[in-house]
């Protein structure tokens, strides 16, 4: 006689036959973690009626049920554990579940469920397990039906689109281990009858549309391991009571409107790992003592606030540290001395950019196997930058950029094999350009701007240099000799570049950090670097020569800046070829000759900027050229058409002899001179 039925991971993958409302005497059925597809029979329901002991446990975990949850289910009234996750089921949550009062455990996570939740769950008065997360449910969650819930010990509703405030009730569920709200629309401010919930370990509001304070009352949820507000519109300042939370662990407050200080009681938080408060409105110094009592903390990010004075020195105890970013504050000084000797060895993320740091870039920073970012751009570091990167280097992204660095490149950097980004742009380096950096096969970003980098532009015999490089920058500096072709011609993330890879890999904003490029003449801050991004910046240099016609071969490429050299020849009309092109500045060279008709064809093209030069001839009329204004070819004295006021020899509109039609085009591709000698010649001979 069959009472227990587990069917439990064997990848099965056919429908639950109807007949298994045939087998009567089961008390526990698990299909779960299977290939199982279509709907459940809703015989499933005949299990309650003819069954002698009465069913308790069924879990249908799967993969692939689709459709509605049959309403038969409302039959199993013996029900105490339901377990319908990941699935397909895309219908509201049917009303007949109200039978099942007798249920313990609930989950319904990940499906497509939608609508509001049914009046009738208010029956569930024995629950302590609830689980609607990852679904699209909406509609609030009352106090209608919290007052039913008081045995909950877990209610997981994230990843949903509830709304509406949460009911004061809410401090009625004492029993709650885990309170997992986040990325809702929740409202309201949090209510102070929080602070009844003393058992819970966990509590996520983040992503929702909380406003007001912090309450204070949070200070009686001493058990909490993680306490997780960020992406709301909390204001106020961070409750110093939060300091009482011994064995909290990850403290999350980002992206709110928080203000005032960061309360010295949070150095005291011996059990915490990550705190975590960057985009608000914090000011003043970090308590000194951070890290003393914290020994295990790894993640710390304060960016984006108004931080002041120096780096708290007690970080220096926090011997675990894995990630510090304090991007865009205030802080000034020089760097810890931890920073200095690098004693944290587990350190892989040091982000300090925009800031007003001081001092000389540790050298043994190039010894740490750890390190896999380091950005320090926008301070007022000096001297050189560390030449002891060593095999094996973990760097994936260093960005130094706007310091005061001189000297040369290091040619230890090229030990960074997995290196993505490079930028030591606006600092003073002198050095020729670093053709070692070529086999670097991962590197993306090369951006070398405003500094003293002098000689040509050399590549050396790498089959294929810089195969990944899709922002190169080498503008406003001392290069001289012709444009680096050989490099151009081999940028083969350049070259068909699959469109739809341009919504589907947004690699760079992994980073944090910015990068300035001169983008359609302005500069432009890009956190946000796509597959698809691409742009070749050569410009304020001394480049001479023609621009070859093999400049077409990079056909993916979105913006070419070549301006401010002394390039000549014409412009080679095989820049039709790079169709996606959105910005093309050849401005401020001596380029001859007319203006290519093919480039006309560019549809993409946003920006044109070829002013300052020799160009002669009509600008062509038609295409995106209409959408140029002057500014785009002043200074080419010998220009003319629109949108210039000076009109070409032929603009002037010839009429007809009266008398002689057109009407077939037979005078297509013929001058009135020749018309006007044909006509006369006619009249002598006659």
């Amino acid at each position: 006689m069959l009472t227990f039925l587990d069917l439990s991971n064997n990848f099965l993958a056919d429908i639950i036959p109807p007949e298994i409302g045939n087998l009567t005497e089961l008390q526990y059925i698990s299909f779960f973690n299977n290939n199982l597809i279509g709907e459940i029979p809703y015989q499933i329901g005949n299990l309650q009626k003819y069954c002698y002991k009465n069913i308790h446990i069924l879990e249908l975990f799967n993969k692939s049920f689709q459709g509605n949850i049959p309403a038969s289910l409302g039959q199993l009234t013996s029900l105490e554990r339901l377990d319908l996750r990941i699935n397909g089921f895309n219908s509201t949550i049917r009303p007949e579940l109200r039978l099942c009062t007798n249920l313990t455990y609930l989950a319904l996570n990940q499906n497509s469920l939608t609508g509001p939740l049914p009046l009738s769950f208010s029956n569930f008065t024995n629950l302590y397990d609830l689980g609607l997360s990852d679904n699209s449910l909406s509609g609030d969650i009352s106090a209608h039906f919290i007052r039913n819930w008081t045995q909950l010990t877990s209610l997981q509703v994230q990843n949903n689109h509830f709304t509406g405030e949460i009911p004061s009730e809410i401090g009625m569920l004492t029993n709650l281990n885990y309170l997992f709200l986040y990325n809702n629309s929740f409202s309201g401010s949090i209510p102070p009858e929080i602070g009844n919930l003393e058992n819970l370990l966990m509590l996520d509001l983040s992503t929702n549309h909380f406003s007001g304070e912090i309450p204070s009352t949070i200070k009686n949820l001493t058990n909490l391991t993680i306490l997780n507000l960020f992406s709301n519109n909390l204001t106020g300042t961070i409750p110093p009571e939060i300091g009482d939370l011994m064995l909290l662990e990850a403290l999350d407050l980002n992206t709110n409107q928080l203000s005032g200080q960061l309360p010295e009681s949070i150095s005291n938080l011996t059990s915490l790992r990550t705190l975590s408060v960057f985009t608000n409105n914090l000011s003043g110094i970090i308590p000194p003592e951070l890290g003393i009592n914290s020994p295990h903390l790894t993640n710390v990010s304060f960016s984006n606030n108004s931080f002041s004075g120096e780096l708290p020195p007690g970080l220096c105890s926090a011997f675990a540290l894995n990630q510090f970013t304090v991007n865009d504050n205030r802080f000034s000084g020089p760097l810890p001395d931890c920073f200095k000797n690098c004693n944290l060895s587990f350190l892989a993320f040091l982000q300090l950019s925009n800031n007003n740091l001081e001092g000389t870039i540790p050298e043994c920073l190039g010894n740490l196997s750890s390190l896999r970012v380091l950005h320090l751009k926008a301070n007022h570091f000096r001297g050189l930058i560390p030449s002891t990167f060593a095999k094996g280097c973990a760097l994936r992204s260093l960005n130094l950029n706007s310091n005061q660095l001189e000297g040369i490149l290091p040619e230890s950097i090229a030990n960074c094999e997995r290196l993505q980004v490079l930028d030591l742009g606006n600092n003073y380096i002198q050095d020729s350009f670093p053709s070692r950096m070529e086999t670097l096969s991962e590197l993306r970003v090369l951006v070398l701007r405003s500094n003293r980098f002098h000689g040509t532009i050399q590549a050396s015999k790498t089959k294929l240099p810089f195969p990944k490089l899709q922002v190169f920058d080498v503008s406003r500096n001392e290069f001289t000799g012709r444009l680096p072709m050989r490099y151009l011609k081999n940028f083969k993330a350049m070259m068909n570049v699959e469109e739809n890879e341009r919504e589907t890999r947004d690699w760079h904003s992994g980073y944090q950090e910015s990068i300035t490029l001169t983008l359609k003449g302005l500069e432009y801050e890009l956190v946000r670097i796509l597959t698809a991004f691409t742009t070749v910046d050569l410009s304020s240099n001394k480049f001479h020569g023609n621009i070859p016609d093999s400049i077409g071969n990079i056909n993916s490429l979105r913006y070419l800046n070549l301006s401010h050299n002394s390039l000549t020849g014409r412009i080679p009309s095989s820049i039709r070829y790079i169709t996606v092109l959105e910005s093309l500045d050849l401005s401020s060279n001596h380029l001859t000759g007319e203006i290519p008709e093919p480039l006309t064809r560019l549809t993409f093209l946003a920006v044109l900027n070829i002013s300052h030069n020799d160009l002669v001839g009509p600008i062509p009329s038609s295409r995106q050229f209409l959408t140029f204004d002057n500014s785009s070819y002043m200074g080419n004295s010998e220009l003319c058409g629109y949108p210039l006021t000076k009109k070409c020899k032929d603009d002037e509109e010839q009429k007809l002899p009266q008398g002689v039609h057109d009407d077939d085009g037979i005078l297509d591709g013929m001058t009135w001179q020749s018309v006007l000698m044909t006509w006369q010649s006619v009249l002598i001979s006659s």
